[in-house]
């Protein structure tokens, strides 16, 4: 019985934490509503930004994650076990970033919640599509890093490690998202064919 009367304080603590990222429903007068208000809906849906990213939560997690690159590449030799773990880790964030959400990932909460905070909103937002897209290139090659680590073929991994670091590196940098213009030339590529 006392779970039930936690619920309350629990609901009202999601609540908070999805309007501080932009996912809280907007209540909208009309047929939708009107079936929330029924059903007793919280207010919380899915997240009405989530096929839009905040440019600057890009380049922080692109900085976060060149920075564990770096210090896979940095003490690989030295403490093989905490590099693979940190490369494994990564391997973990690319992939659920690029197959869940970009929005949920860790370096996207760290930003939502310390620094998104303190700064002023976006004045633009980019397409999610190119990013996840981004994010799959990443676990492709960090994945493959970690296997080459792993089955004691060195040269690949610190090679594949190097090139994610490389390709990371430039967005917090420059501003720009190599795997971002890959997504674009291919479908720019692939409407051309069609």
């Amino acid at each position: 019985m006392s779970d039930l009367a936690q619920l309350p304080a629990a609901l009202s603590i999601l609540k908070k934490e999805f309007s501080q990222i932009g996912c809280l429903a907007v209540n909208r007068p009309g047929p939708a509503d009107r079936q929330e208000r029924r059903m007793g809906s919280i207010g919380i849906t899915s997240c009405p930004l989530r096929d839009q990213v905040d440019p600057r939560a890009l380049r922080f997690s692109a900085a976060a994650t060149a920075s564990v690159l770096a210090i896979v590449l940095l003490t690989v030799g030295p403490a093989r076990p905490l590099a693979l773990g940190l490369l494994a880790s990564q391997v973990a964030v690319y992939g659920f970033t690029a197959f869940v959400s970009v929005h949920w990932s860790v370096w996207a909460q760290v930003f939502a919640r310390f620094i998104w905070p303190r700064i002023r909103a976006a004045t633009e937002l980019e397409d999610a599509l190119p990013v996840r897209f981004a994010q799959l290139i990443g676990f492709v090659l960090t994945a493959s890093a970690l296997l080459g680590f792993v089955i004691g073929i060195d040269v690949i991994g610190y090679a594949l490690t190097a090139v994610a670091l490389a390709g990371t590196a430039i967005n917090p940098t420059t501003g720009v998202c190599l795997g971002c213009k890959v997504y674009l030339l291919a479908r720019r590529l692939q409407q051309a064919q069609a």
